[in-house]
């Protein structure tokens, strides 16, 4: 009995806690709302970690990028190379390839880098190995050995 009792006190305690708290949130003051005050244009605010293309990069900045990235990258994979020539034949055309893909997502200041300081920015290194990855799976890789049959017996 003494039990009743306690749940009975313990539930119209919650309910009259749960009253008050709704009615609570009910009221406002009496002030009207203003929205706060928002720039003109999104584009306006600019978010450092936002690589969208604020400024945009020219087509002559983007071809000189293109032939210079293209060219470094064959003299990077002809450094250790023994047969120069040939090689510099076989490096022409995935390094190209690695470079048109880069230019497609290039930003003004990975270009500015580039092509006035020489230097590669961090962003165009990890570019760099899904550009490369892209362009090298392009190639016929050689046939592997077939393990689904099985071996014929002369």
């Amino acid at each position: 009995m003494k039990t009743t009792l306690f749940t009975k006190k313990i539930f119209i305690a919650a309910l009259i806690g749960m009253t008050i708290a709704l009615s609570m949130t009910g009221c406002s003051d009496d002030k009207e709302k203003t929205p706060a005050a928002k720039p003109a244009t999104v584009a306006a605010v600019h978010n450092p970690f936002d690589h969208s293309h604020d400024t945009p990069v020219t087509d002559i900045q983007k071809h000189k990028f293109e032939h210079d990235f293209a060219k470094q990258c064959v003299q990077r994979e002809l450094k250790h190379s023994t047969n120069k020539e040939a090689d510099a034949a076989q490096y022409t055309q995935p390094c190209m390839c690695i470079a048109k893909f880069l230019m497609k997502d290039l930003t003004a200041e990975e270009a500015e880098k580039f092509i006035g300081e020489h230097k590669n920015a961090q962003s165009l290194v990890i570019k760099y190995e899904n550009a490369a990855y892209h362009c090298l799976q392009q190639n016929a890789h050689p046939k592997g050995p077939n393990f689904s049959r099985a071996p014929q017996v002369n």
